[in-house]
């Protein structure tokens, strides 16, 4: 196995793991030569970045983004490129951070095959079966449910629930939202997910969204108790809303 931004199988990075979309498969195979410095640089870097933007840290997620791409450009492989921009993309997804993937696009016309269908899969953009084979295996499931669904979100939601890594999860979660709205179920399980990890950037965007679907409804019981969850992820727990 030769060392580059490949396609995403489960391994110990988080970027892997989490992900399961476009990462770094960096670990020397048998007899084949190791992973080159760039690679297990842009790896690191880019795990770093990953955990950074979780938590809400900006600055060293931009820094660290920044190292990742630097090793990649060493490869001069918009390819790679492009992976490493859609796999930004989907933690940013996961985060409700909505910006039109503007890294990807901006070398999406060499992007691979895989990743120009996990950019469509990310804007919930209709896909063919053919689009679909070529998503992350966790994804899958969750992209069918959407093309069979059709307005119902139960369906989706329920695969979005399968979803085994955390991240992949809120990826999947974040698709569907865009795809069948923001249904109380659906939102409550990506807060579980992201409140689980302790990832305090999705999961102040999944609760506002909560917030404001709760007193779109008419629950303010419920409206009122987010936001004391609110507060106390921001560190103003007890404190006058």
């Amino acid at each position: 196995m030769t060392s580059s931004l490949s396609r995403l199988a489960p391994g110990r990075s988080m970027a892997r793991a989490a992900l399961c979309c476009c990462a770094l498969v960096l670990a020397a195979c048998g007899n084949q030569p190791p992973a080159p410095d760039w690679a297990l640089n842009a790896e690191s870097a880019a795990d770093r970045a990953t955990q950074a933007y979780l938590r809400g840290d900006q600055r060293v997620q931009a820094l660290e983004w920044g190292k990742a791409r630097g090793e990649v450009e060493r490869t001069a492989s918009p390819q790679l490129l492009a992976r490493l921009a859609l796999m930004r993309c989907a933690v940013e997804v996961a985060s409700l951070e909505w910006n039109g993937c503007a890294e990807f696009t901006a070398v999406a016309e060499d992007a691979d095959p895989p990743e120009q269908a996990y950019a469509r899969y990310l804007q919930a953009q209709p896909l063919s079966a053919q689009d679909i084979a070529l998503l992350p295996a966790a994804q899958q499931p969750v992209a069918r449910a959407l093309q069979s669904a059709q307005g119902d979100a139960s369906a989706a939601l329920a695969a979005v629930k399968l979803v085994q890594a955390p991240l992949s999860r809120l990826v999947a979660a974040a698709v569907v939202l865009r795809a069948r709205g923001p249904a109380d179920a659906l939102l409550a399980e990506a807060v579980d997910t992201a409140a689980a990890q302790g990832w305090r950037r999705p999961l102040l965007a999944w609760l506002l969204l909560r917030v404001q679907q709760a007193r779109t409804a008419g629950n303010e019981v419920l409206a009122q108790a987010l936001e004391r969850r609110v507060r106390v992820l921001q560190g103003q727990a007890g404190a006058t809303p």
